[in-house]
């Protein structure tokens, strides 16, 4: 996550930005955590900028540094936010032992994929036997919609008002990372997919790495995330294409099935009782 060339200002909208770029950075550190030059060269900020603010998210409570290898890890107010997300994102456990059927019939990595605003994230990855394997979603990822499989998937869901504002906002970020990626380009990839039910990305950000994608809604109808599968475009002919999307859209209507469920138990317990006279 490159950031734009620091100029020393640590205040405003700006030092909130670079504070959620540095977060991003060292989550994606995972157990083994990141050193103070990673995250200089990660960000792309000054080595006195990234500490001032590593500092300040420390005394905050979202960060520790470990005192001896000085390398540095998401911290316990990270654990409770967390907590109090997954209300929200429970779409997360809801989905595990479909990530894991799949990746265990495919052989491929298995991905879910949410959508924030204008990124799809990837919550889970599970990775197949197969050996030989493509580029894949690392947790935590964050690419613009609708860059992947999965985050197409449900880019294509979304009204032609939406996608349109989308495009716009994106734009620059097609532009400097994913040039394929032409409004163009975009509307035909929207096109495909809700022509066959099911996205496919043919390559278009890793060459040879492909990748197939099915939405998950919610009760609404609203598309909340998306199952795909990521391989070598050697395994990606069009009938295993169908065969992969149709075994993703049976774990995807059970994740909606559990989905329904959960909201119905969640307004049940939250519904005023009667008092008995």
């Amino acid at each position: 996550m490159i950031l734009e060339a620091d100029d020393g200002n640590l205040f405003g909208t700006q030092s909130v930005d670079r504070s959620i770029a540095l977060l991003i950075v060292i989550a994606k550190g995972g157990s083994a955590g990141v050193s103070l030059s990673e995250v200089v060269t990660a960000t792309a900020l000054k080595q006195p900028t990234v500490r001032r603010l590593l500092m300040a998210l420390i005394r905050g409570g979202l960060l520790e540094q470990d005192e001896d290898s000085r390398r540095y890890f998401l911290g316990p107010e990270c654990y409770v936010l967390g907590i109090i997300a997954a209300e929200r994102y429970g779409i997360h456990r809801l989905a595990m032992d479909s990530v894991r059927r799949l990746a265990q019939k495919s052989e491929d990595s298995v991905h879910l994929i949410v959508r924030n605003g204008l990124y799809g994230v990837c919550l889970e990855r599970h990775e197949g036997s197969f050996p030989i394997r493509s580029y894949v979603l690392a947790v935590g990822d964050r690419l613009p919609l609708p860059v992947d499989a999965g985050s197409l998937a449900i880019f294509a869901c979304l009204s032609d008002a939406e996608i349109e504002t989308i495009i716009r906002l994106n734009g620059s970020s097609y532009a400097q990372r994913y040039p394929l990626f032409t409004p163009a380009k975009i509307h035909e990839l929207v096109a495909e997919t809700r022509q066959n039910g099911y996205a496919v990305n043919h390559g278009l950000v890793f060459e040879g790495s492909w990748g197939v994608g099915v939405v998950i809604r919610d009760p609404q109808g609203n598309p909340v995330a998306a199952l795909s599968i990521a391989a070598i475009k050697s395994r990606m002919s069009p009938a295993r294409q169908a065969s992969l999307a149709a075994a993703m859209k049976d774990e995807a209507q059970l994740i909606e099935t559990r989905i329904a469920e959960m909201r119905a138990l969640s307004a049940t317990a939250t519904k005023p009782r009667r008092k008995k006279c």
